[in-house]
């Protein structure tokens, strides 16, 4: 578990099913920058691939203990990986996103070894744009077209950041 002045990091679990329904998956703000699966009722949420998944946390108020957001990496190949986050937009513009990511950096960089994080974001997505640069992420590629997601070819624009900075 990770902590941090408002927010715990922690695993996901079966108990969660609402919340990240409501914050996750039947939010359609966030399933326009958080590539996850749209479910019209708590029922339709398939948790399997996330509950006891070591690389996937759930972000959480320490003031109710209840799941915002996702944080989780993939993609990592011995010295790197790739973060990725999405939290309720009901809970944007508060600074957890960004408090949760420096947290999550300092474990990957401290405690799982990573020498370099890489994330990406949907052209547009200024707001996940500036939670990388307040985290020290500095731009480091664009991919034209990499993703497709909801039927449409994505750009992705790549931030980076190394355990020396």
């Amino acid at each position: 578990m990770m902590q941090t002045k408002r927010l715990i990091i922690d695993p996901v679990t079966e108990d969660d099913r609402q919340d990240y329904f409501t914050n996750i998956s039947h939010d359609r703000k966030v399933l326009e920058t958080f590539v996850c699966r749209y479910a019209e009722t708590p029922e339709e949420v398939d948790l399997s691939k996330i509950i006891g998944n070591p690389d996937v946390f759930a972000i959480r108020l320490k003031q109710t203990g209840r799941l915002i957001g996702l944080i989780l990496y993939f993609d990592s190949d011995g010295g790197s990986c790739e973060l990725g986050y999405g939290i309720g937009s009901e809970y944007w513009n508060n600074g957890y996103t960004t408090e949760a990511v420096m947290r999550f950096l300092e474990y990957l960089f401290n405690e799982k070894g990573f020498e370099s994080v890489r994330a990406s974001f949907f052209i547009g997505n200024e707001a996940s744009r500036r939670v990388m640069e307040k985290c020290g992420m500095t731009y480091d590629h664009f991919s034209e077209k990499e993703l497709t997601y909801l039927d449409v070819p994505r750009d992705l624009t790549y931030y980076s950041i190394s355990k020396t900075e």
